[in-house]
C-alpha cells in the first residue's frame, strides 16, 4: 500500500503536471447521435438516456465544493545552517554567505474537496486538506467563491469542519446511513481531482470496516469504506454517494502504483459524530483504555475463539490502573459478550470518555471482573 505523499495522504497536493488525451469521433457518427435526452429503440419504444448516476449527482452535486488553501512554509538556505549563525556578520563575512541564501518563506497552495452538509454553510472535509492552513477559499459549483474558516479538525479521524463566511442559505447534500451499506452497493465519488471541478466516478462498495492500521496508517483511528470508484489527488474531502444521491462517506485516501484502484472513505455516521463535537467544542474526544488486543486462538490448530486477548498494556493508562495484564482474555464488557477485539473497541467508543465499564475476563482460566474508566486518546497525541 503506497499512499500519496503531500499533506497527510497526499490527495490534496496538485503540483505535478497533468496531460490529457482527447479523443475525436468521425463527423458522420457525431451527426447521427440524437440530441434529445431520450432516443427511440428499434421497436419504437422511447428509452431514457439519463442514468441513476445523473439523478444522484443532481441531488448532491451543487453542495460539493472546491477548497483552496494557503499556508506559509519556511525554506532553508545556505545548506540549512542555523539562522543564528547566518545572522552573525562575522560568520557571513568569513564564509562569504550572500544575503540571498538566508532562510526565507514561501506560500504553499493546495486544493481539496468538501461537501456542504448544513444550510448555514458548514462543510465537511478532511483534516489534512486544511492542516496548517492560514487562508481557506471555497469554490461552489455555480462559480461563486467564498472565504471559509476552519471550525475544528481531528487528525485521528482525518475530519474537519469549515464554515463559510457569508450567510446562506447554501445548497446542502443529503446525508445517508453508512451502517446500511452492503458490499456490492453502488458508490459514486464526486470531487475535484487534479483541479478538474465536479468530476464524477462510479464504482461499487468493495469492502466495509477496513481498519486503517491494516493499511499501514498507524496514527489514525478509522474503519473505512473501500471502493473501486476512482479517487484521485484533489478528491480528498469530497463525498462518496449511494445510488440515491445521499452522502455515505467522505473520501480520504487512495492506493497508487501497482494494484491501484482501491479508494477509501470515512463512513458518514462516524463523520456525523466527529463533526458535532468539532462544531460544539472545536475538537473531538476519543475514548481509549490503553490496551493492545488480538484474537484468541487455541493452542492446537490455531482456531479462533470468542474473546479478545490482551497483548500489551499502556503503562499508567486506564487498563493498567484497573489491573489488566498481558495474557488476560476479555470475555464481556458491560454484560455483552465479546467475540473479538473489534467488539471491545466498539464498546469503549459507545461508552465515551469517563464512563466506567465492567470488564469480564479470564486470567489463567479463572474468571475476574474489573472496572475500567476510558481516557481521551486525543489528549495524548497531536490533534
Amino acid at each position: 500500500m503506497r499512499l500519496l505523499p503531500p499533506a497527510l495522504f497526499g490527495t490534496t497536493g496538485l503540483t505535478a503536471a497533468t496531460s490529457l488525451l482527447l479523443a475525436t469521433l468521425p463527423l458522420g457518427l457525431i451527426a447521427s447521435q440524437p440530441s434529445a435526452a431520450a432516443a427511440a429503440s428499434p421497436s419504437g419504444a422511447v428509452l431514457s438516456r439519463q442514468s441513476f448516476v445523473a439523478t444522484a449527482v443532481q441531488r448532491a452535486g451543487p453542495a460539493v465544493v472546491t477548497i483552496d488553501t494557503e499556508r506559509t512554509v519556511a525554506v532553508a538556505g545556505a545548506g540549512s545552517l542555523p539562522r543564528g549563525l547566518l545572522n552573525d556578520p562575522l560568520f557571513r563575512q568569513f564564509f562569504g554567505v550572500p544575503l540571498g541564501q538566508m532562510p526565507s518563506q514561501r506560500t504553499e497552495r493546495s486544493q481539496g474537496s468538501g461537501v456542504i452538509f448544513q444550510s448555514d454553510g458548514l462543510i465537511l472535509t478532511n483534516a489534512h486538506v486544511v492542516e496548517g492552513t492560514e487562508r481557506v477559499n471555497v469554490g461552489l459549483q455555480n462559480g461563486q467563491r467564498v472565504e471559509g474558516r476552519v471550525v475544528g479538525r481531528d487528525r485521528l479521524t482525518d475530519l474537519a469542519v469549515v464554515r463559510l463566511s457569508s450567510q446562506g442559505p447554501w445548497p446542502v447534500a443529503p446525508l445517508g446511513n453508512s451502517d446500511s451499506l452492503q458490499v456490492g452497493d453502488w458508490a459514486i465519488a464526486v470531487g475535484n481531482p487534479y483541479g478538474l471541478d465536479n468530476t464524477v466516478t462510479l464504482g461499487i462498495v468493495s469492502s466495509l470496516n477496513r481498519n486503517a492500521r491494516k493499511l499501514g496508517i498507524m496514527d489514525k483511528r478509522l474503519d473505512l469504506i473501500q471502493t473501486d470508484a476512482a479517487i484521485n489527488p484533489g478528491n480528498s474531502g469530497g463525498p462518496l454517494l449511494n445510488a440515491n444521491g445521499e452522502v455515505v462517506g467522505i473520501n480520504t485516501l487512495v492506493r497508487s502504483g501497482p494494484g491501484a484502484g482501491l479508494g477509501f472513505a470515512i463512513p458518514i455516521n462516524r463523520a456525523r459524530q466527529i463533526s458535532s463535537q468539532l462544531i460544539s467544542t472545536g475538537r473531538a474526544s476519543h475514548p481509549m483504555i490503553g490496551v493492545g488486543l488480538d484474537e484468541v486462538r487455541t493452542s492446537t490448530g490455531g482456531a479462533v475463539m470468542a474473546g479478545a486477548r490482551v497483548v500489551a498494556v499502556q503503562p499508567g493508562g486506564p487498563a493498567a490502573l484497573a489491573g489488566l495484564r498481558p495474557g488476560d482474555v476479555i470475555t464481556a464488557v458491560d454484560g455483552s459478550r465479546i467475540s473479538g477485539p473489534g467488539d471491545v473497541i466498539n464498546a469503549v467508543e459507545r461508552a465515551g470518555v469517563g464512563r466506567a465499564l465492567r470488564v469480564s475476563l479470564l486470567r489463567g482460566g479463572e474468571p475476574l471482573q474489573v472496572s475500567v474508566v476510558p481516557g481521551d486518546l486525543a489528549i495524548q497525541g497531536p490533534r
